[in-house]
């Protein structure tokens, strides 16, 4: 198994390959994501601030790593999802074969469009689901150490994995309230994420 960047989202018809330029790779924000988790994953006193720095870029081999050695099911999780996709690939082109609209040769290179990005709507879905479990890594050690407050800078791709993390929280089994929130500070921009009704006690305030 392995990750890397394909592109925005595919949208395939009997007339064309198009992209929705709106819909962008999960691989974009995978090393963001993987460096804050190293970064929160570590020891904490009580009651206290932490400064953190992202400022690498890790290789698609350093990202896997961070998120295998802390997922023992990982593997499994992205096979399962390989598997859904290409039933969805199949249900796709059979669905194309037997379109009543389309005349025959509208069909074909409707099955050839689908067919030529097999690999990519493949690789897309590895990624979201790496990113997705990235996410769930994240709001564990953010619930295990009661983080409460995630400062980064106002960035694009940060706000993402933030906003991400946030609705992350939410869908637990016991939704932990979040506030989202961009602000300025010696005239630059930041984003912090507040954890709201986490444990009250023995909580850590983290600044990237």
């Amino acid at each position: 198994m392995k990750i890397k960047y394909v592109g925005p989202k595919p949208v395939i018809s009997h007339t064309s390959i198009s992209f929705d330029m709106n819909k962008e790779d999960k691989y974009v924000y995978l090393n963001i994501a993987a460096q804050l988790i190293e970064a929160l994953d570590q020891e904490y006193l009580e009651d206290k601030t932490y400064n953190r720095v992202l400022d690498t870029t890790l290789s698609d081999r350093e990202m896997l790593s961070i998120l295998e050695k802390r997922c023992p099911n990982f593997d499994e999780l992205v096979n399962k999802t390989n598997h859904s996709v290409e039933h969805e690939i199949e249900e796709n082109i059979q669905r194309a074969h037997e379109n009543t609209i389309l005349s025959d040769e509208e069909k074909e290179v409707l099955e050839t469009n689908i067919k030529l990005m097999h690999d990519y709507i493949i690789q897309r879905s590895i990624n979201k689901r790496v990113y997705y479990c990235a996410m769930g890594l994240l709001a564990d050690i953010v619930q295990r150490d009661h983080i409460d407050l995630i400062t980064l800078p106002m960035k694009q791709y940060y706000f993402h994995v933030l906003h991400t993390l946030q609705g992350t929280l939410v869908k637990e089994k016991v939704p932990i309230d979040t506030e989202l929130k961009v602000f300025e500070k010696e005239h630059e921009l930041f984003v912090s994420l507040k954890v709201v009704n986490i444990l009250a006690h023995n909580t850590r305030k983290v600044h990237i």
